[in-house]
């Protein structure tokens, strides 16, 4: 798995948060991860087809993923994840698939993205075993972390 395959949705994730969350994220360390199942978090996925095959998988932790969508909501205080939250995390994430896709094209690489679905822990069924991730660590919001799995 080649580590430039992130990069595009590494400087989206940092253009869309900037804009929708108006925080400025940084970067932490790339690595190959062992994904596990963690309590109170949620997953989006998104597929991707084309010249490169696999997902992108957006890992929050559900308490950050409640302050993402309270800024994202002009500072309104959510505190569960109902039906606009979850709506609004999935956009997050098809917002940053998009924009990666664009800059893969504008690189000469062809994919679509499939729609963003939003997962818990209590009910996945098929998670990838290993993904090359890396974190963005967004100051009084928390972390979110981005991994690819390509086919």
């Amino acid at each position: 798995m080649k580590a430039e395959v992130i990069n595009p949705f590494l400087e989206s994730a940092r253009i869309v948060i900037e804009q929708v969350i108006q925080v400025s994220p940084s970067t932490g360390s790339l690595g190959i991860k062992e994904i596990e199942l963690i309590d109170n978090h949620i997953w989006i996925q998104v597929g991707m087809t084309g010249q490169l095959s696999g997902n992108i998988i957006f890992g929050i932790a559900e308490a950050v993923a409640l302050r993402m969508v309270s800024a994202m909501m002009g500072g309104y205080v959510i505190t569960e994840m109902d039906e606009m939250g979850k709506s609004a995390i999935s956009e997050l994430g098809n917002m940053i698939s998009g924009n990666a896709s664009t800059i893969l094209s504008n690189q000469g690489v062809m994919v679509d993205i499939t729609p963003p679905k939003l997962m818990k822990s209590e009910s996945m069924t098929f998670m990838p075993r290993r993904a090359l991730s890396i974190p963005l660590l967004m100051d009084g919001i928390g972390e979110l972390d981005i991994q690819v799995v390509i086919a």
